[in-house]
């Protein structure tokens, strides 16, 4: 009888040796017996089922949060956008097909970007980072383009855009994760580091904070944050870092007279009349929304915010459409799927022992779940307007595309985490 040594845990047959020529070469015929008389499994077999078992529960779990939450996404975008879009296009669906389409795009490529092995992201990880910085070179060129203020788009005629600071985001955290992977052995070494890593990130703000968008900059603050402390920096080091930021913050908010204003507003609780018909608008009406929508909300479609009230009602602000419509179970679960969301990369990072892996996956948790509770939180009016979108959920080409993406980044790391095989029989011939 076989025993559990004659098959390894991934459930592949073992290559013909010397001692074992007979048994090898049966092991591939359908049907064949050994030379002990007990029948081998078939190849091919064994060959599908290590396809069937190939990923983690980890692995499932996010793809499927994922998928969930952008049908989720789109049809929110559908509800929220609708009554406007037709106003302006006659045309319902007009957003929504949009957003449809961005997740046909990006669904895709995140599969695909599941499947490259963590050592290409490794090897390549710079030069993504590289191209990325000189995407976001051309918003200053005439390809740039300001939106609302901020010149963070570029575009071509007026069928497509984008905003390069999305794809700047996974550069950036591929990178630190490709600094952190060499040096791995100098952590202690601040100036090894933080050195390197504070070039790169200090270029990939730059660019960004120069085209006025103080909110994707805040964000990828939490990513460089996010990405060292998972790395092993130590706290001490990240501690200056902080310091840092917080002493050069106030500088650059004050380096524009419109984020000025609008922290002022923030800060005074919107009670100048004044300000009602402007600044305080869309924070106000989106309170209102949120709280109308009671417990179980007013019914999918049925929002009242959504007919021209609430500006960015499809994009910054869909979470107050989400309240106000699904009510606050709703929102809860939302919330929910992001938590799940964060408990499973954190696996990812507990579970792997390749730092290049923990630095990234810390990277993208901090960006995509630190990007949803920032834009919450300024639904919720606990911090001033910034502007950021909700992941995978709120109108746009750009954000949910790269958000796919790095969630494929991350996908590519479960699927090579340790006991990935688990669910593979192991004890004894596969049946």
């Amino acid at each position: 009888m076989a025993t559990p040594t004659d098959f390894p845990a991934n459930g592949r047959s073992p290559r013909s040796t010397a001692g074992s020529t007979a048994g090898s070469a049966t092991g591939n015929v359908p049907g064949a017996r050994g030379t002990d008389g007990a029948r081998r499994p078939n190849g091919a077999v064994v060959a599908v089922k290590n396809v069937f078992v190939a990923e983690s529960s980890t692995f499932y779990t996010i793809l499927g949060v994922t998928l969930f939450l952008v049908v989720f996404g789109v049809v929110m975008v559908l509800s929220s956008s609708s009554v406007e879009q037709y106003a302006a296009t006659h045309d319902f669906f007009g957003a929504a097909s949009r957003q449809g389409l961005y997740a046909v795009l990006g669904v895709p490529l995140m599969l695909v970007a599941s499947r490259v092995p963590a050592r290409w992201w490794r090897k390549w990880a710079m030069r993504l980072l590289g191209a990325a910085l000189v995407l976001q070179l051309l918003v200053y060129t005439p390809l740039g383009i300001d939106v609302q203020g901020n010149r963070n788009w570029i575009g071509i005629g007026s069928w497509f855009t984008a905003q390069p600071s999305e794809v700047v985001k996974l550069g950036l955290a591929l990178g630190i994760g490709a600094i952190m992977y060499v040096k791995r052995d100098k952590i202690d070494d601040w100036k090894e580091v933080f050195v390197p890593v504070g070039i790169a990130s200090v270029l990939a703000l730059g660019l960004v904070v120069l085209g006025g968008d103080q909110g994707t900059a805040m964000i990828m603050v939490l990513l460089v944050l996010g990405a060292l402390y998972v790395g092993g920096a130590r706290a001490k080091h990240l501690l200056v870092g902080v310091v840092t930021m917080l002493v050069v913050l106030p500088f650059v908010t004050m380096a524009s007279t419109s984020r000025q204003v609008r922290i002022s507003a923030w800060l005074s609780g919107c009670t100048d009349s004044n300000q009602y018909q402007d600044l305080c608008w869309q924070p106000v009406h989106g309170m209102w929304a949120l709280a109308s929508g009671g417990v179980f909300g007013v019914g999918l479609g049925n929002s009242k915010a959504k007919w021209s009230w609430l500006p960015e009602a499809d994009n910054d602000y869909i979470f107050a459409i989400i309240g106000e419509e699904l009510g606050l179970v709703g929102a809860v679960v939302v919330l929910a799927l992001f938590v799940v969301l964060a408990i499973s990369m954190i696996k990812v990072i507990r579970q792997s022992r390749d730092p290049f892996v923990k630095t990234v996956t810390g990277g993208i948790m901090a960006w995509i779940i630190g990007q949803a509770l920032v834009n919450i939180a300024v639904v919720l009016g606990l911090l001033p307007v910034l502007g950021v979108p909700l992941p995978l959920i709120s109108a746009g080409g750009s954000a949910l595309i790269m958000t796919l993406v790095a969630i494929g980044v991350v996908l590519s790391f479960a699927r090579d985490l340790p006991g990935k095989n688990a669910l593979a029989p192991t004890n004894g011939p596969l049946r």
